[in-house]
């Protein structure tokens, strides 16, 4: 492979993984993990065109006659690829490290973020042409064909080799987490949006909204809140954790028809006293449940009570936490995820 061909190749890969990696933040469902699939593969094939990169470059870094301040791009540039590619293969085996506090997979996503950016950076900058032997020829099809070849046959044979090994890696789900306190009320760990910490919530005092396109709107306290629903649901946090519990409280839908929907609304705003929301199109929403409980056990203040929304098949960041506010919308709340950045400072 020509040199231009394996930078414009690592370009591409380091594209790829940046939009497969965005898009397993919203993987919560068996049918996304495609998602997954393509970004580990993605993932193998940028680590052999690495060592090919490696092999030809290493040379002239090792050098001491070397262009100084190139050399130390070059070998940080190195450094920051192993780093990113090596975290995220012990994450996927089951390493349990959390160096400087963070975990692998914490450590995964903001070296990919930064390696992402370096090399948008340096493909504006310094970036060549693709010429014609860079795309086509005998050699150029062999390798990039082996490249493909082995990217997936190294995909397939991870989890049957983990297996083999006795890795905790072979038991992760499909997002890539990993199973804590299944069935176990409030015991599974506790997170939230980069780091709301709200006051602890007086149930006494709480009152749960309900307006926005309504015609009958609703300020309900936690005792007229019923709470005879039940679902078994899969909670599965980005961190890199998943816990299966049996919810219990009052399907959101139940709640929009009490509060008398206009036939304008097309989407729902669930909001936190934190300020963070998200939004939901009417016919998702109306399947979600507002929980007050969790495996028998009511819910904890650091897991959201009084209310927390529990969304089956989403990932962690959708179920809001410490419910105070529910909007009946004609549009979508295209605002809702900056509430991700400003619930933070509540």
């Amino acid at each position: 492979m020509t040199a231009r061909g394996t930078d414009w190749g690592l370009a591409v890969l380091v594209a790829a993984l940046l939009v497969t990696g965005a898009l397993t933040l919203f993987a919560g469902s068996p049918g996304a993990a495609w998602i997954i699939a393509a970004h580990d593969g993605c993932g193998i094939a940028i680590a052999l065109l690495v060592l090919i990169k490696l092999r030809r470059i290493w040379p002239r870094l090792a050098r001491a006659e070397c262009n100084t301040g190139r050399r130390a791009a070059g070998i940080a540039a190195a450094v920051m690829v192993i780093g990113c590619l090596l975290a995220g293969f012990l994450w996927s085996g089951g390493a349990a490290v959390a160096p400087a506090g963070y975990t692998l997979l914490s450590w995964h996503d903001a070296l990919g973020a930064i390696l992402a950016i370096s090399v948008g950076i340096h493909m504006v900058v310094r970036a060549k042409r693709l010429r014609r032997r860079d795309l086509v020829g005998r050699r150029q099809f062999i390798t990039t064909t082996g490249l493909a070849a082995g990217a997936f046959l190294l995909w397939r044979v991870q989890r049957p080799t983990e297996a083999l090994l006795g890795l905790k890696g072979a038991r992760r789900r499909f997002t890539g987490s990993y199973e804590a306190g299944s069935f176990a009320g409030n015991a599974f760990p506790s997170t939230s949006w980069v780091a709301d910490n709200p006051a602890i919530i007086d149930p006494t005092a709480f009152r749960l909204r309900v307006g926005g396109l309504a015609a009958h709107p609703l300020l309900l306290s936690i005792a007229e809140l019923p709470t005879a629903d039940e679902l078994v649901a899969t909670l599965d946090c980005t961190g890199g954790f998943y816990s299966t519990q049996r919810w219990r409280g009052v399907r959101l839908g139940s709640l929009l028809d009490l509060a008398g929907a206009d036939p304008r609304t097309r989407h729902v705003t669930v909001a936190s006293v934190t300020g963070y929301r998200w939004s939901f199109g009417i016919e998702e929403a109306h399947g979600l449940l507002l929980a007050t409980h969790v495996t028998g056990a009511p819910l904890s203040h650091d897991h959201g009570a009084p209310v927390r929304l529990v969304v089956p098949g989403a990932r962690g960041f959708q179920w809001v936490k410490w419910v105070t506010r529910i909007e009946l919308r004609r549009d979508p709340d295209i605002a809702a995820p900056l509430s991700t950045v400003w619930s933070s400072f509540v």
